[in-house]
């Protein structure tokens, strides 16, 4: 595959929907099953680390006590796992068991819309995600409102970012238990060490400027826990302004939806 074509503008129209939709009805007949991960796994997350740890660290991190440094870090990790997860494991079923890629092309929609459509969904399923997580915050009283809310809306945007990198695992990966790779060798450091459990300032200076510039997880951190502290400047010392947080996240997304929908093209056609 030449470079050049990793680049080609997508050719996408309202059609696009019919793929979410589709998308939508199955995990709605479904819906017992993927409702009940998000609200059990946040509040084990915060019985466990939040208060279970958290009374061991006497010291507040900058006015806030660690659980409450902890509720918005997790909310940005549920929208990073459920977008990634469903645009790699659940998009690579569709694509090779069911056939369902196959199917679709088939009728006037062409693979670009399809694509654009599973990413559409991942970022879906991070919104809705999110949404349950910050349900479950509010109920410990770990966020402020009514700012707090607009953590709904940029949980579709981080969904984006992570479901256009995920599907770009998808194009390239030979069989499904290969998408391991990503999964330890990015996701899981990406959910450790970027300021989730702890600050980035407390790393080297030249870790956090490295952060800062290619790790996705840190700007939906930074831009989540703002929004959770009823802020729109940086919640913590050494964060970059939002603004910039968002622009990254907003470039890098676009960068990599337009290659995921190139390498998925190349993929299915060729």
């Amino acid at each position: 595959m030449k470079v050049t074509e990793l680049f080609r503008l997508p050719h996408v129209s309202r059609l696009t929907w019919r793929v979410w939709r589709r998308n939508y009805d199955v995990f709605m007949k479904t819906y017992r099953v993927n409702f009940i991960p998000p609200i059990i796994e946040p509040i084990l997350y915060l019985l466990a680390i939040g208060f279970g740890l958290g009374a061991l660290i006497r010291e507040d991190i900058f006015g806030h006590d660690y659980t409450e440094f902890l509720a918005p870090a997790l909310i940005a990790i549920t929208i990073m796992t459920a977008s990634f997860f469903e645009c790699t494991y659940a998009s690579f079923v569709r694509m090779y068991f069911q056939r369902t890629f196959d199917a679709i092309t088939s009728t006037p929609l062409n693979v670009d819309e399809v694509i654009t459509g599973e990413i559409l969904w991942g970022a879906t399923r991070s919104t809705i995600s999110a949404t349950i997580m910050l349900g479950v915050v509010t109920v410990f009283g770990l966020v402020t409102y009514p700012l707090c809310l607009l953590i709904i809306p940029f949980s579709f945007v981080g969904g984006l970012l992570f479901a256009s990198l995920a599907m770009c695992f998808t194009a390239i990966t030979p069989r499904i238990d290969s998408l391991n790779y990503p999964t330890s060798l990015l996701i899981t450091p990406m959910f450790l060490v970027s300021g989730t459990f702890f600050p980035l300032n407390s790393l080297p200076t030249g870790v956090q400027q490295f952060a800062y510039t290619a790790v996705p997880l840190v700007h939906v951190v930074d831009i989540s826990r703002a929004m959770a502290y009823g802020s729109l400047s940086p919640s913590l010392p050494g964060e970059p302004n939002l603004l910039i947080s968002l622009g990254w996240i907003v470039v890098v997304t676009l960068f990599f939806f337009v290659i995921a929908i190139n390498l998925m093209r190349h993929r299915l056609i060729v």
